[in-house]
């Protein structure tokens, strides 16, 4: 016996819903890794949401509609990497104020929640921002990062005093 087509569309709501991630989620998990984990995709910055109308996605950003509430974002957010208030993000990162979910042609034209609500959106600077959405942590690592040895700004004491 066939299920009825409302069965059918609450299951895929369901799934649906599951799949959309919150900022308010997102602040259940306290460190920035934790939050990183939360976010992470695997998608490419995008590449599901506008493939060949990368127009739209340009007049989006430069919308008044888009300015607004990415300023009250920066502020809510304290211009911190993922709400982290000891990551302030410096200019030189970028700051990039994320969609949680990917958007869609369809949520511009709409103006869904996806793309113009806080609870969908927060602040990231621009390499946490290319990790989230390659799904690697690596990244987050500065390329320039040396690892810290004992006495490395010292040498003249490696043994210490005793020497």
């Amino acid at each position: 016996m066939r299920k009825p087509l409302t069965h059918l569309l609450h299951i895929v709501t369901t799934v649906v819903l599951k799949m959309i991630k919150t900022y308010s989620q997102m602040l259940e998990h306290k460190t920035f890794e934790d939050r990183f984990n939360f976010l992470k995709t695997t998608a490419l910055v995008g590449d599901i949401t506008f493939g060949g109308h990368r127009w739209l996605n340009q007049d989006f950003y430069r919308s008044t509609a888009w300015r607004k509430i990415r300023r009250e974002v920066i502020i809510r957010d304290n211009g911190c990497d993922l709400a982290i208030e000891d990551r302030p993000i410096s200019r030189e990162e970028g700051l990039i104020v994320h969609h949680i979910n990917p958007i869609t042609e369809t949520d511009i034209y709409e103006m869904t929640p996806l793309a113009f609500d806080p609870e969908f959106l927060v602040c990231v600077s621009t390499t946490t921002h290319n990790a989230i959405h390659y799904g690697d942590s690596n990244l987050l690592i500065p390329s320039n990062f040396i690892e810290r040895t004992p006495f490395d700004t010292v040498p003249w004491r490696k043994g210490g005093f005793d020497e």
